[in-house]
């Protein structure tokens, strides 16, 4: 009988854990000083996004210089590419290695080396999802979170047969949940198939629920309001995200955890 009063768990437990692990492994390869000082939640309006550009390239490249920006990686060779030109020969049989020594994000940042000279580091613009901004700017995130993963020293929890779906947590640990929640099965055009790396298309691995519940732990962790969340994540997942802030808050140790990496 006492079952019946108790309430349904948010989330399975090994997911939770999972997702708690993946902020410790992003805290201890991206520096930790560069999340806790200057990573912000990077909202979709014009706070955040302005500037205009007659080209529908030129506000497609303008986004991306300002995913760069908020995420840290400013100065990263980056190299966008209309979909409809690119072809499975533009990159190289396998995916770029960088060569790091430092810091890869944040103001103080050393920008990675290319390991191969004819390597490039490149992101995919799909000219249609300019209609749906949010979309092309998580697309825009979690390739960058793809890059930015491949120089990690250590294995992220559960290996590496999972990418697609740590990548996309990572995308949240760079400040960029509210795009990922908002999106979650929204989007769905076609792709190249054979491309290295993340998918240009706007295909989510990990559930809305997941992202939310991620973007709850980017927020209690910088003591973001839920007002300033809910402002911007659709009203569909503001019942689940204020549960999920409130389970967060509830796991005191894994959360001493994580700010113990805290300079």
């Amino acid at each position: 009988m006492l079952s019946l009063f108790q309430s349904k768990p948010l989330l399975d437990e090994e997911s939770i854990q999972w997702m708690l692990d993946c902020y410790s492994w992003a805290l201890q390869n991206f520096d930790a000083r560069v999340f806790f000082d200057e990573t912000i939640l990077v909202v979709p309006s014009n706070e955040h996004f302005g500037g205009k550009d007659e080209s529908p390239e030129g506000r497609a490249n303008l986004i991306l210089e300002q995913v760069k920006k908020y995420a840290g990686m400013t100065n990263w060779p980056v190299t966008m590419v209309n979909e409809q030109e690119f072809t499975a020969s533009n990159v190289a049989a396998n995916p770029p290695k960088m060569l790091s020594n430092g810091s890869v994000r944040g103001e103080q940042a050393i920008v990675p080396q290319l390991a191969e000279e004819n390597d490039r580091l490149l992101v995919i613009y799909q000219p249609e999802l300019l209609k749906n901004p949010q979309a092309l700017i998580a697309n825009y995130v979690h390739t960058l979170a793809h890059y930015l993963g491949t120089t990690a020293r250590q294995s992220p929890p559960g290996g590496t047969e999972n990418w697609p779906h740590v990548t996309e947590l990572l995308g949240v640990f760079l400040g960029f949940g509210l795009m990922f929640a908002n999106t979650a099965y929204n989007v769905r055009v076609s792709s190249c198939g054979s491309c290295q790396g993340p998918s240009a298309e706007r295909v989510n691995y990990l559930s809305q629920y997941d992202i939310s519940y991620a973007l709850a732990i980017f927020s209690v962790l910088k003591g973001v309001p839920n007002k300033q969340v809910t402002a911007y994540l659709k009203k569909a997942l503001h019942p689940f995200y204020k549960k999920a802030v409130k389970d967060v808050m509830g796991r005191e140790e894994a959360l001493n955890k994580l700010k113990e990496f805290q300079p």
